[in-house]
């Protein structure tokens, strides 16, 4: 995915911008006539979730969670859901005089997100609303995103999802990761990013179209790497070279992934 770029001061467990990433993990949900992408990433200072929203029209925006932030916003969103399936049906006459329903505010470091349930002529909906500064209340814009009522819970199910697997701890990771490789072979590109979770090390394995940006991927459990290693090896020597090597792997780190268009298959292989 792209726009995954943010910093954060020396002291602080948030995103960081201008870092190498990995992408250890994503969810893909389609609410009403958007998508919103839940994608967890690392770099040295940690793990986050990203959250993309992509509209009809294709506007794209996003939301950058620290993981003990995204368990307390899907914390929040089950409140939230009891709240809306309360409410009677929706006054698209007279909605309420500032549109909120129900509103909370998260605090983590120099962000702050504002979450409220609004209505207006087009029906109910979860705006969340995020603001970085060093001076709250009164700092910097907001960016926001806007989930439809009717799609909370399943918004929260694919949060937990993450959570439970990557945990909500935002300490840096232990040991150092390989930095990430990419090669690309004719019309594909091959993504090898190093991840962890609870299970323990694993490498993800990603083919992307470079015509269509269709992607599948497979994960290789750190124990397994060895043997992995020997099946290509033994292929690679009983191949007939026809040609000159093509799609040498670089060490500069894959070139954006574009949110728009990418499909994802499930994943496999971590245990």
């Amino acid at each position: 995915m792209s726009d995954e770029e943010h910093q954060q001061p020396q002291h602080s467990q948030q995103p960081e911008e201008n870092q190498t990433e990995q992408e250890l993990a994503t969810r893909t949900l389609y609410i009403q006539s958007k998508r919103f992408y839940l994608d967890v990433k690392q770099n040295r200072r940690g793990r986050f979730i990203k959250v993309a929203e992509v509209g009809a029209g294709g506007k794209k925006s996003r939301l950058l969670l620290a993981m003990s932030s995204a368990a307390e916003f899907r914390d929040y969103l089950t409140d939230f859901a009891d709240h809306y399936s309360s409410l009677g049906p929706t006054n698209s006459e007279n909605p309420p005089e500032d549109g909120k329903l129900k509103s909370e505010i998260i605090v983590k470091d120099n962000r702050r997100y504002y979450l409220d349930l609004k209505e207006n002529q087009r029906g109910r909906f979860l705006r969340v609303s995020e603001q970085v500064s060093q001076t709250i209340p009164r700092g910097g814009p907001r960016s926001q995103i806007a989930i439809p009522a009717q799609g909370m819970i399943e918004f929260r199910d694919g949060l937990t999802e993450l959570l439970e697997e990557f945990g909500t701890d935002d300490q840096e990771p232990a040991n150092e990761l390989p930095e990430s490789r990419s090669m690309r072979v004719e019309n594909k590109m091959f993504y090898f990013d190093v991840g962890s979770n609870r299970r323990g090390v694993y490498l993800r394995v990603s083919e992307v179209s470079v015509r269509n940006n269709f992607r599948t991927a497979i994960t290789i459990p750190e124990r397994s790497w060895g043997k992995f290693r020997d099946i290509m090896a033994e292929f690679a020597e009983k191949a007939v070279i026809s040609g000159p090597e093509q799609g040498a792997p670089s060490s500069q780190g894959p070139p954006p992934r574009e949110e728009e268009g990418v499909k994802d298959e499930p994943q496999g292989g971590e245990e």
